[in-house]
């Protein structure tokens, strides 16, 4: 039998949040996603009958300029037109690509670790600070709100965790040790755009 077992799951979990942060033993929420997420855990759960450590990994969203929510917020910055989407109050969750490689790889080579892991850096953003610090890393204004509904029609039910968002803070990697290479917005934004 496998020794280790990584489910991928979402910060989707703790449902819509307002901006008090949350940590992985916080309850889980309402909503499409809460109860997606919750139900696909209590299954992966079902490992630990085996004595198979179970790790299940809450993944915000992960910024990549290749692919995912920031490929897709990219194209209208880029044309003069970025702005918030939604509200823009709403908190963002975020995580390099990189650093959610690392962090998995530590998941699974840790064997210390087990049980929920957030995995988001230490520093959730507004949806408003995100695209003004977009639109100064791509030197583009970004006074243009995106309305809710254009982002559900390009994102489906992935628009949930833009428009609603929460405050997801990564505290058992951090006491792990796990030491961020990106866990400031700009330093990792800069770094993504710079290679698409």
């Amino acid at each position: 039998k496998p020794k280790t077992f990584l489910s991928a799951s979402a910060i989707g979990i703790y449902g819509p949040r307002d901006k008090s942060p949350v940590e992985e033993n916080s309850a889980v929420g309402t909503g499409f996603l809460a109860g997606l997420c919750s139900r696909w855990e209590e299954a992966a759960l079902q490992a630990r009958k085996y004595g198979v450590r179970t790790v299940l990994l809450r993944t915000g969203i992960v910024l990549d300029s290749r692919g995912g929510a920031l490929a897709k917020i990219i194209p209208p910055f880029r044309f003069g037109v970025g702005g918030p989407l939604g509200t823009g109050s709403q908190m963002m969750s975020w995580i390099h690509i990189e650093d959610e490689v690392k962090a998995i790889c530590k998941c699974l080579e840790d064997t210390s670790i087990e049980g929920p892991v957030n995995l988001t850096t230490p520093h959730a953003v507004s949806m408003a600070e995100f695209v003004r610090t977009l639109g100064r890393v791509m030197h583009r204004p970004a006074v243009f709100p995106v309305p809710g509904f254009i982002l559900e029609f390009l994102l489906g039910e992935m628009s949930e965790m833009l428009l609603e968002g929460q405050n997801v803070v990564p505290k058992k990697l951090e006491a792990h040790g796990y030491d961020f290479k990106y866990p400031r917005l700009e330093p990792a934004l800069e770094n993504l755009l710079a290679r698409s």
